[in-house]
């Protein structure tokens, strides 16, 4: 079986930057899992893993629009604290929240002044090709409730509460 639309794949990766430095890695845990074709991903190594095998291992680079866009410089603004929620004290470096139109996003903080800070909502793999290293642990079809809740469920997937 090779990986295809509504198929659950599961997958260790190695996540690098265009240093060659290790960003991310899955290999001391479990597989992550995913449903082909829904989005769950990042487009370019959604696109490198189509009609792979499960045991197979590769390499994908992935482009800047293929991954987590360009960097936009206007979505590094000056903004009242008051509208950020930290865990902690507000500092340079630090990650806070803010409400937006979409909801809730994430932004790294740049400076910190008395009544405002300086944040970037940019995501902070914005603008960098990065590489994966891939292992395709397993490949199956997915459920109809995986096919209408579009995700994987279970061990590496999506888990929903119980009501």
């Amino acid at each position: 079986m090779s990986v295809a639309q509504d198929q659950v794949v599961s997958f260790h990766y190695e996540l690098k930057n265009e240093s060659g430095d290790l960003l991310e890695s899955s290999r001391n845990g479990e597989p992550m899992a995913y449903l082909h074709g829904a989005g769950n991903i990042i487009p370019g190594l959604e696109k490198a893993m189509l009609g792979k095998g499960a045991g197979e291992r590769f390499s994908a680079t992935v482009a800047p629009e293929e991954a987590y866009g360009h960097r936009n410089d206007a979505l590094v603004q000056r903004l009242p604290i008051k509208y950020l929620r930290a865990p902690g004290k507000l500092k340079a470096g630090g990650v806070a929240l803010i409400q937006t139109r979409e909801g809730m996003r994430q932004v790294q903080v740049i400076k910190v002044g008395r009544f405002h800070a300086d944040v970037d909502a940019n995501h902070p793999l914005a603008g960098q090709a990065l590489t994966f290293d891939v292992e395709i642990v397993d490949i199956r079809a997915a459920s109809a409730e995986e096919i209408a809740h579009g995700h994987a469920h279970g061990p590496g997937g999506h888990h929903h509460e119980e009501e």
